[in-house]
């Protein structure tokens, strides 16, 4: 398998984190997203949206980090990442669809402003970020993990731009469940960190 992405990615690191935990291993390639490499004629015919992560195992291509996530899940049985039941796995796919949503929209949108120099309101990114905080500090008062007591694929999602959150000015000092959780996550064999950029809170 080759895993197409860039170290600075939170998508792309979902996907590193991922093989790490479950043991699986994959040839890396780097994408220079700084000199445009993902616009590139080779790296759409990959991925016609032009993002990273992607990938490439056989014939089969597959792009987006959760849809990703969900297909090493899948072709490795990993039914203790991904349950087969309908309850737990409709908790896991909210929480992929929050991943997609309000964390791409909040957290994640707010350090690619201090990290990747966007152009995008600050305030109402940062605004956006504490509103699913406090959505997922709420909830994390009475499970472990996001869709339970054990860990899935729900938190792999949603794990790196929470927890890098601070790079785009977002403070996690008011949400003791999200920090309690974040380190679960860490403390699971196999986990391996997101390069830190000193940017926002980090400086």
């Amino acid at each position: 398998m080759q895993f197409y992405r860039f170290p600075l990615s939170g998508h792309s690191h979902r996907v590193e984190l991922f093989l790490s935990l479950i043991g699986v291993t994959a040839d890396v390639v780097e994408v220079d997203l700084r000199k445009g490499a993902h616009k590139q004629a080779d790296f759409l015919a990959l991925n016609s949206l032009g993002q990273v992560p992607v990938l490439k195992d056989g014939d089969v291509v597959v792009a987006d980090s959760n849809a990703i996530l969900v297909y090493l899940a899948k072709k490795f049985t990993r039914t203790d990442w991904l349950p087969e039941d309908a309850a737990t796995a409709a908790r896991v796919q909210r929480w992929l669809s929050i991943a997609s949503g309000q964390i791409a929209s909040g957290p994640a949108a707010a350090r690619l402003i201090t990290v990747f120099g966007a152009g995008l309101n600050a305030t109402e990114v940062i605004a956006r970020a504490h509103a699913i905080l406090q959505v997922m500090d709420a909830e994390l008062a009475s499970s472990a993990f996001l869709a339970g007591d054990k860990p899935t694929i729900a938190d792999v999602a949603a794990y790196t731009y929470v927890a890098h959150a601070p790079e785009g000015n977002v403070a996690l000092d008011s949400y003791k469940n999200v920090a309690a959780w974040l380190s679960r996550v860490e403390a699971l064999p196999g986990f391996v960190p997101m390069q830190s950029t000193a940017v926002g809170l980090v400086k």
